[in-house]
């Protein structure tokens, strides 16, 4: 098949990517509602068991970024230069690493599953539902470690339509598998929390397969046996040096997250509760900043491979109006129809009223965190990927996690003191993104990056010679 690259090829609109990736997005927080609806119908316990195990799960997942994210920036750059050979090396050094990453996650998380709920004070009633359950998302994690960097290289070669069917698959299963095995059918005893995380293990072993057949179906890409347990340590320096950055910055965002997620959980299960639905309903506003960042950052990184920068500044400028003004609205939307969507979790009165109380700070939130989702990812995309992590923590750790303590517990105003602090912190960070880029601190990084990618090129076609 032809290896024409977007070196070579016009360039497609920021939607073309944006769409099939919300899409994506868009179909895993449906499949988590799903849970989280049959879980919340046996009680708030189990609703709460479900929240602090995702958010275990989904702490430990931001680990495989240091692979994934740093994976989809070198490919792009590597395609943009137009250097095809050195993108499928970083590809296939990546299925090693993350499966290495994949297996040490879940052996912690099976470990020490206890340990960690106790850390995010859960209840006895949610400990006890959440141990089995989290111990069986374990071995999901392990999968999804390699279903994450083998679905960025398809992203990253601007197959994002393909990555979603791939999506669409493997979440139509979990979801055919999670609905019996959850509730009971015929014979079959419902399994709880329990059957949520059993479907999701045989829907991520499916996705690795129908991502193999992808790679060798629209990338001409066929792994070799060694390239799933060898290190390639010289194809991954460059990897890690985007990665590493990128994780410890996502990273220090989800361990304060989780900090303010225990501190409510201190306030009691109805609370708990009401910070997971929530946070549910609010999760389908990020999904729009969300889509168009790493929109974003695919782009972006083709365009610094190819030294096109001053299209790559123009793109964010674009891509940040249209995400303000999307995540705004929906926002908006989200709050107005909170009478209705929030019935659907829990018929509790008072944790109605707050949910809606904390989906109107919501509006005020969106749209710095939209600063952070479209400038963070331009900037990794450029090279310049220590600057947010620098920039980032300390508001983290004094804003969100800081704040939220003293907003919420010190002051007494409870879940809306902790929701006021997520929005400073938001817009803290968010502006310091914005004047990053404005004052162009990001371009040394991407002429340097540019040089690097074609130096490459042109010492790999001189050995082929």
């Amino acid at each position: 098949m032809s290896r024409t690259t977007l070196a070579t090829q016009p360039r497609p609109a920021l939607f073309t990517i944006a769409w099939p990736l919300f899409s994506e997005l868009l179909l895993g927080i449906f499949v988590g509602l799903v849970g989280l609806s049959i879980a919340s119908r046996t009680s708030d316990a189990a609703s709460g068991a479900f929240a602090l195990s995702n958010h275990v799960q989904a702490t430990f997942f931001l680990l495989f970024r240091i692979v994934s994210v740093g994976v989809s920036v070198v490919i792009t750059q590597n395609l943009g230069a137009g250097n095809r050979l050195a993108a499928d090396q970083t590809a296939r050094a990546s299925l090693g690493a993350s499966g290495w990453m994949g297996l040490f996650a879940a052996a912690g998380v099976s470990t020490f599953a206890e340990p960690l709920l106790r850390l995010m004070n859960a209840p006895a009633q949610v400990l006890a539902l959440a141990l089995p359950f989290l111990r069986i998302l374990a071995l999901a994690l392990a999968l999804d470690a390699l279903n994450a960097v083998m679905s960025a290289v398809m992203r990253a070669h601007l197959r994002a339509r393909d990555a979603l069917l791939n999506m669409v698959a493997m979440h139509g299963l979990h979801l055919l598998l999670c609905w019996p095995l959850m509730g009971g059918i015929g014979p079959l005893p419902p399994l709880g929390l329990q059957g949520f995380a059993m479907a999701m293990v045989a829907s991520r072993a499916f996705g690795i397969a129908f991502h193999l057949w992808l790679w060798r179906q629209r990338l001409d890409l066929v792994p070799k046996r060694r390239d799933w347990w060898t290190l390639h340590w010289p194809r991954l320096a460059p990897v890690l040096h985007i990665g590493l950055p990128g994780a410890a910055e996502s990273i220090a965002y989800r361990l304060a997250l989780m900090f303010t997620i225990a501190m409510v959980a201190k306030m009691g299960a109805g609370a708990l509760a009401t910070q997971s639905y929530t946070m549910q309903l609010m999760n389908f506003i990020l999904l729009c900043g969300l889509a168009i960042g790493f929109a974003s950052e695919i782009l972006v990184g083709h365009m610094v491979g190819a030294g096109a920068l001053h299209e790559a500044n123009q793109l964010v400028r674009r891509s940040l109006g249209v995400g303000i003004a999307v995540s705004t609205t929906l926002a908006i939307l989200m709050a107005l129809t909170a009478r209705w969507t929030l019935p659907l979790f829990t018929s509790d009165p008072q944790v109605i009223a707050t949910a809606q109380t904390l989906l109107w700070i919501t509006v005020l939130l969106e749209p710095g965190r939209t600063f952070n989702l479209v400038v963070i990812n331009a900037l990794r995309a450029t090279g310049d990927a220590r600057f947010p992590v620098a920039a980032g923590a300390l508001s983290m750790v004094l804003v969100m996690a800081g704040g939220a303590w003293l907003l919420g517990v010190h002051w007494g105003f409870g879940l809306a003191g902790v929701w006021f602090a997520y929005a400073a912190d938001e817009w803290l960070r968010g502006l310091m993104m914005a004047a990053r880029w404005r004052w162009r601190g990001w371009v040394p990084h991407a002429r340097e990056t540019h040089r690097r990618v074609a130096s490459k090129r042109r010492q790999m076609k001189a050995a082929l010679a």
